[in-house]
């Protein structure tokens, strides 16, 4: 009779359960994804300039997700985060000011838009920015992915480095983030042929590029049209090719500006 070694039933289902070995992967550039301890060394090491993205929840027509502002800025600040080199990137904000809730005007007239008052916004905004300064963060980087917030930011990031002057940190409103993947992405488009009537504000041939190019999950192909409610623009001719053409530009562009404004002065 010939002998056969067998394997403890056992030890195999305990085997079964022993993640497989992988190389050691780079550290996150998110914050949430670090210990505290992580960050700590993080910072001591030369991480000491930091993203708070600001998004927004609000309908985005029948093609794209609610979250579409908040999962782009999380993702284009990761980017801008890594062309940087000594950044990390802070949690979304995704409770935005978007109109008022009694006779609901614009995103407010759609189910699942939230809003917040600017004054509470802003409030957040500048305690995000204040715990960030505590964490030992020199350079504070504010980006916004919506429109309505703009000088929300710029207000913030004044009254801070009033505050601040003398000491070496400072808040930095990039305008130049929300320009170029609006006025510098439209460019782009006008340029290979497409119209004002389709690149659109808001869920538009821009709005729908730029999220088949980070996050196409949140598109709803068989629902993207044009003249549809809530919808600027025509996105029908939208893709993850053009997509990548914003993204280069948004993220070149606020790379720059974060390292001039970071210069030391």
């Amino acid at each position: 009779m010939k002998l056969r070694s067998m394997v403890p039933l056992g030890l195999v289902c305990l085997l079964s359960f022993v993640p497989p070995l992988r190389a050691s992967e780079p550290p996150s550039v998110f914050l949430e994804d670090l210990t505290w301890t992580e960050l700590r060394d993080a910072i001591r090491s030369g991480k000491t300039t930091v993203i708070i993205p600001i998004g927004g929840t609000e309908q985005n027509g029948p093609g794209i997700t609610l979250g579409k502002h908040n999962g782009r800025a999380r993702v284009l600040s990761g980017m801008i985060a890594q062309s940087l080199g000594n950044a990390l990137v802070a949690p979304v904000i995704a409770y935005v000011p978007e109109g008022n809730l009694s006779s609901p005007t614009a995103h407010m007239r759609f189910p699942g838009t939230i809003t917040v008052p600017d004054a509470a916004f802003e409030t957040i905004l500048e305690y995000a920015a204040r715990s960030m300064k505590q964490a030992g963060f020199r350079n504070i980087v504010i980006l916004g992915d919506h429109g309505g917030y703009q000088q929300d930011l710029k207000s913030v990031a004044g009254r801070l480095n009033r505050e601040w002057t003398g000491t070496p940190e400072r808040a930095i409103a990039v305008e130049e983030y929300y320009r170029a993947s609006t006025d510098g992405f439209e460019a782009i488009l006008k340029a290979r042929g497409y119209t004002a009537a389709e690149t659109g504000k808001h869920a538009g041939l821009m709005d729908t590029s730029l999220q088949l190019a980070l996050a196409p999950e949140t598109v709803r192909t068989t629902n993207v049209r044009s003249n549809a409610d809530g919808v600027e623009g025509d996105p029908r001719r939208a893709s993850a090719e053009l997509g990548r053409l914003g993204v280069q530009e948004i993220v070149a562009a606020t790379v720059a500006a974060i390292r001039k404004e970071a210069a030391p002065h």
